[in-house]
């Protein structure tokens, strides 16, 4: 009975590793098309949403490029974290201490990289007026609640009918 249930509990293992992997692998890709969280399509979007001036937008174009060198090594550090545990996984054996080690500095870089993300973060709001503000805080809320609809497996549909 035991040995069935380590056997069901290894694969599941298993597949949840992998789906982070493969979470991870398009999560890279997304960052690497548009320079993470602060640059390309998303920065564009928001540019464009809050209807920034000319000004405000070099403004911002300055702190993301004054930034960069910041964000991408820890980017790089995540990204070759994830291609290390495919590796072990990958690779057959399961090295439970290597796994923990990994994930540990992973853990780390992650610590870094949100707290760099936070303080870019706070730097981009200030070059807004209170009414931009205003609007970024409902844009944010209404993306926010579009992923917990998704999360919780409703559809547009579903939720617009509420």
């Amino acid at each position: 009975m035991k040995s069935k249930y380590f056997k069901i509990l290894a694969v599941v293992l298993v597949l949840a590793v992998m789906a982070a992997i493969a979470l991870s692998q398009t999560m890279r890709r997304a960052h690497m098309r548009g320079d993470g969280m602060f640059g390309g399509p998303m920065l564009g979007y928001y540019v464009h949403k809050l209807d920034l001036t000319d000004a405000q937008q070099a403004q911002v174009k300055a702190i993301v490029a004054k930034e960069k060198p910041a964000i991408q090594p820890l980017m790089l550090q995540m990204a070759q974290g994830h291609a290390q545990l495919r590796d072990l996984v990958i690779n057959g054996a399961f090295d439970e201490a290597k796994v923990r080690e990994l994930a540990s500095r992973q853990s780390q870089t992650m610590t870094e990289l949100t707290v760099q993300h936070a303080r870019i973060a706070s730097e981009l709001v200030q070059v807004l007026t209170p009414e931009q503000k205003t609007k970024l805080a409902t844009l944010i809320a209404q993306h926010q609640q579009r992923m917990m609809n998704r999360m919780q497996g409703k559809t547009p549909e579903q939720t617009q009918s509420q």
